[in-house]
């Protein structure tokens, strides 16, 4: 498995301002349901009973929702790069500019999990997150998230 598989170019996009995290599902669902075909209230609907087991603000700026879905057949990414961070309840308090969402097939135990793993890796890498940072351009997110994701293992 590697985030290429994972993530469709037109599954990432550099995105202004984004006022809650409430507008930040819809606007995953609403990327989810371009590139992937999906229902956005639905994805709404999962990534929101999720967070509300715990925060997915998994510290440096990056957050991971993630949700299990009916009807979907592998697991699919979502990558928002936010010009002005959103207070996300991470766990180091700190704002969040970098979400890879995640969504995977209901009976998906293993392979989200997998996937999961990958892109914590990935998110964890100092270098990966700097050239997220500075770019805006869709195409060169997806090249960075593709491409630099050996650099996280």
């Amino acid at each position: 498995m590697d985030l290429s598989s994972l993530l469709r170019p037109a599954a990432v996009r550099a995105v202004v301002n984004v006022a809650s995290k409430k507008r930040l599902f819809q606007d995953l669902a609403d990327i989810a349901a371009q590139a992937y075909g999906l229902d956005a209230a639905i994805i709404v609907d999962a990534l929101q009973e999720r967070e509300s087991l715990g925060p997915t603000g998994v510290g440096h700026g990056v957050a991971l929702p993630h949700a299990r879905l009916h009807g979907l057949d592998h697991v699919v990414g979502v990558f928002m790069r936010l010009e002005k961070p959103l207070d996300f309840d991470a766990v180091d308090r700190q704002p969040v500019d970098l979400v890879f969402g995640l969504l995977a097939p209901k009976s998906s135990g293993v392979d989200h999990l997998k996937a999961l793993a990958l892109v914590s890796r990935t998110m964890r890498n100092e270098d990966t997150c700097k050239k997220l940072r500075s770019n805006t351009d869709p195409a060169a997110l997806h090249g960075v998230l593709t491409t630099t994701q050996g650099l996280a293992a």
